[in-house]
């Protein structure tokens, strides 16, 4: 559990929040929320290679359409 003390008691609300929020992103809390958040079916590797190579190349298309004018 992160904790956050005041470092003297003229220490604003604002930059305790502050603090807390840097510790919070620091300590990775945030991410593991995140990716627990919805179940992902696991997939292999090569599936997800290739996923990753048709994604890549579908932007590729895009950017040459936009630089086209297209």
């Amino acid at each position: 559990m992160i904790q956050v003390t005041r470092k003297d008691p003229k220490e604003s609300l604002e930059s305790l929040l502050r603090r807390f929020g840097r510790k919070v992103q620091q300590s990775g809390l945030v991410n593991i929320a995140k990716e627990t958040q919805y179940f992902v079916k696991p997939i292999s590797k090569s599936e997800r290679r290739q996923k990753a190579i048709v994604r890549k190349e579908r932007k590729a298309i895009k950017t040459k359409k936009l630089k086209l004018g297209l």
